[in-house]
């Protein structure tokens, strides 16, 4: 593109809500631009599905906390393909099931894991730097924890109808209520635990996404970057 500044060894930060778009806009951006792609979200479900499989009560901080270092999880950041296994199994599947959903919120908010996975996170994101690639991560605290000085920070977010109809197409089910009202549980959770919290920082773009399509989502995101990318540049 014309003018468009060089986005190697770029970090796009995104959070914000599940149903936002965040996944879709992500990996639509990294694409776009040649990056890697990190889907911190997918990391806590892995936790908790190997937690629940290996049946850790999730709900006592404790026992969650002596066991965070037991599993090896690792993800793929490849925007067309992203993977990710646990103890080298591929568990994309399973920790989309209800029973993960419901769950992850306690795990998440179990400060041992947070600490462990935001490690990793910021070693998989230093990774991208070096090789020049550069990377879009997204979860719901990046801006703030994991990549604060991320030269890209945005905060995602749509109505609590959009967000339900589209997490709804996205675990293919017809009852849309149930859906946002576990999704009105989620956004409680996530942004009244005491470590990490979802919020938006000041510094952030927030974009309300309930009004447009995902292209347009991604070709703002990407103008964004690209402006971003320039200034950098020079």
């Amino acid at each position: 593109m014309s003018g468009q500044g060089s986005t190697e060894g770029i970090v796009i930060a995104i959070d914000g809500p599940s149903g936002s778009g965040k996944s879709s806009t992500s990996k639509g951006v990294a694409k776009a631009r040649g990056l890697r792609y990190l889907d911190t979200g997918a990391m806590y479900r892995a936790l908790t599905w190997w937690m629940l499989d290996n049946g850790v009560d999730v709900h006592d901080p404790a026992a969650v906390a002596a066991a965070v270092e037991r599993p090896v999880i690792e993800m793929g950041t490849d925007p067309a393909s992203p993977t990710i296994s646990v103890d080298g199994r591929d568990v994309a599947v399973e920790i989309r099931t209800k029973e993960v959903t419901g769950n992850v919120s306690a795990v998440s908010a179990v400060p041992e894991a947070r600490a462990l996975l935001v490690r990793t996170q910021r070693a998989v994101i230093d990774a991208a730097r070096r090789e020049s690639t550069g990377i879009v991560v997204e979860g719901r605290d990046i801006t703030t924890v994991v990549a604060p000085e991320a030269p890209v920070k945005l905060f995602l977010t749509a109505s609590a109808e959009a967000r339900a109809q589209r997490r709804s197409r996205e675990i293919h089910t017809g009852d849309v209520a149930a859906t946002q009202a576990d999704l009105a549980r989620r956004d409680r959770l996530d942004s009244s635990r005491a470590h990490s919290p979802l919020k938006r920082t000041a510094d952030a773009t927030e974009l309300d996404t309930t009004g447009m399509t995902l292209d347009e989502v991604i070709a703002l995101v990407v103008t964004l970057v690209d402006e971003a990318a320039a200034t950098v540049r020079g």
